[in-house]
């Protein structure tokens, strides 16, 4: 019987394979088919609500959102399956279109994976204070703090010179509160299993 090698459940190989895909999107350039475009979405390209999150304005905005994934799953991996992690980055890719298109009317189009990764670093920062580790009320403050101010003042100037665009923060709200949505399905299903 076929086995499934340790790599291919780490969560590390997930990581690999959404790089790979992001650099082969940016390679081929194929915005004008999968970037959120309000638009397009409303007349059938549903997938847009998903894809865009891949996509990436320059080398730069790639190389930030890469290293951010690299990061935040070396921070919490021990949280992670690849089975876990790939739901998980699906479900904010999906829930971050969709709260674009429902709350954000203005928003018309976005790209990248930066909302996503607020919700996997909220994620795995509750997960740290659920296994007793102090540091992810830290970690869950802080990012909480960082998307208030973004949405005061907004984002800084040099990152919105570095990457050629503007910094989508709506993006970065959607995807804390979305990692908060992921916890509280993850928890009351945990909560579901227990009382069995």
């Amino acid at each position: 019987m076929y086995r499934i090698t340790p790599m291919v459940k780490s969560p590390y190989f997930v990581v690999i394979l959404v790089s790979l895909l992001c650099i082969l999107l940016f390679s081929l350039g194929l915005d004008d088919a999968l970037a959120y475009r309000r638009d397009n979405i409303f007349e059938g390209q549903w997938w847009r609500l998903i894809s865009g999150n891949f996509l990436h304005t320059n080398i730069w905005h790639l190389a930030m959102n890469l290293a951010g994934l690299w990061v935040i799953v070396l921070l919490f991996e021990q949280h992670y399956s690849a089975k876990m992690l790939t739901i998980l980055i699906l479900t904010l890719g999906l829930l971050q279109g969709l709260a674009l298109l429902m709350f954000f009317p203005n928003t018309l189009g976005y790209v990248g994976l930066s909302g996503l990764l607020h919700g996997l670093f909220v994620f795995g920062a509750v997960l740290d204070i659920s296994k007793g580790l102090k540091t992810g009320y830290l970690l869950t403050l802080g990012v909480i703090l960082k998307v208030l101010y973004e949405q005061t003042f907004g984002a800084s100037h040099e990152v919105t010179s570095l990457i050629g665009a503007r910094v989508a923060t709506e993006a970065h709200l959607i995807g804390v509160v979305s990692g908060f949505i992921c916890l509280a399905y993850l928890y009351g299903v945990n909560h579901v299993k227990s009382n069995r």
